[in-house]
């Protein structure tokens, strides 16, 4: 019993024996944790005790993220340059690099110096799609130049003075504007009216260009009417030697007799000379109300009204629904639509432009 109690007591001593050999050994042999300015960052291969050889970024080098700046020969660090030395260097150099080499421009594809542009551009340009939808209409020859079917792409025009026409119509190529206006009842036919009243300037305030009115509709008549800035076509579109038709629907209380459209064809003598229709027909009949359509191409002041009152019957109301080609169709009163490609071109078409 003793010696196993003695035994184990032994092994207890030596335990404990051992365990304090091994820490005065490591009391002994353990290194000193350098202090800060005694570490060397000798990271990176090839690193010696003396200090970095090869070491990677500021830290390695000494004189970034704390690492201790490297000092020089002589053990001083290098003093920092005057600023009139760093006005020189920076003025040396701007010297050396402002004269600038003279650099060869690339050569210019062919065709390149011709005058004149890409007919696909300008068509496209008008309002035709895009160029590759314009590149499919020369395709199927349905371009003209100065009357010539232009059968190769990239084909070059002066927008300015070559007549360009797709299907036979003639194409607006230079920034003309056309619109169609319903005229509402009321509205005075100026682009501006010195007695404030409501005119067709009131409708086209926020356009870039300014235009103009094709013609004129009386106050109380609705209707149709062009605006655009294109002179030349404006005027012939009034002249009466083009003779552009204009189509009005009329109201009148009949009875009306079967000779009254053979009456308006014929003329009606009026003060200032002979009126005559183009076209007369009946479109609606209520009772004695009356709906008439009446086509002429003259122009004069107040002409619809001043021939059916002639002729016996007072206008009640009047709407222009057409011009030309240009019709009426559904849109409302008061609003301002722009002319499609093809409309514009039958208007060209119509004044031999």
């Amino acid at each position: 019993m003793r010696s196993s109690g003695s035994g184990k007591s032994g092994g207890r001593g030596n335990h404990r024996g051992a365990g304090n050999d091994r820490d005065q050994k490591q009391g002994q042999g353990r290194p000193r944790k350098p202090r800060p300015e005694e570490r060397r960052y000798d990271v990176g291969p090839g690193a010696t005790k003396d200090g970095p050889k090869a070491g990677r970024g500021g830290a390695a080098r000494g004189g970034a993220k704390g690492g201790p700046k490297q000092p020089q020969k002589g053990g001083r660090t290098a003093p920092a340059r005057p600023r009139e030395y760093e006005a020189k260097i920076e003025e040396r150099n701007r010297d050396r690099y402002a004269e600038k080499k003279d650099v060869k421009l690339p050569k210019t594809f062919p065709g390149a110096e011709q005058e004149g542009e890409r007919i696909q551009k300008v068509l496209a340009r008008a309002g035709f799609g895009s160029r590759r939808a314009c590149e499919e209409l020369i395709d199927e020859a349905r371009v003209e130049v100065n009357g010539e079917i232009v059968l190769e792409q990239g084909r070059r025009v002066d927008p300015e003075k070559d007549e360009i026409k797709v299907d036979g119509l003639t194409v607006a190529t230079q920034s003309y504007q056309f619109f169609a206006l319903n005229k509402p009842a009321g509205v005075v036919s100026t682009m501006e009216d010195p007695e404030g009243r409501q005119c067709l300037g009131d409708y086209v305030t926020n356009r870039e260009t300014r235009l103009f009115h094709v013609g004129r509709l009386d106050t109380e008549t609705e209707g149709v009417i062009l605006l655009t800035n294109h002179g030349e076509l404006a005027h012939r579109l009034t002249h009466p030697r083009y003779g552009v038709k204009k189509t009005y629907l009329a109201h009148i209380v009949g009875p009306i007799p079967r000779d009254l459209g053979k009456q308006l064809k014929d003329g009606i003598q009026l003060e200032d000379g002979y009126a005559r229709a183009d076209h007369f027909r009946v479109v609606q009949q209520t009772g004695k109300n009356y709906l008439v359509e009446v086509t002429l191409h003259e122009g004069r002041k107040h002409i619809v009204r001043r021939m059916l009152a002639e002729a016996g019957y007072p206008v009640d109301k009047l709407v222009r629904t057409a011009f030309g080609p240009i019709t009426l169709g559904d849109q409302k009163s008061g609003w301002l639509r722009r002319l499609s490609n093809t409309e514009v071109g039958m208007l060209m078409q119509e004044v031999d432009l």
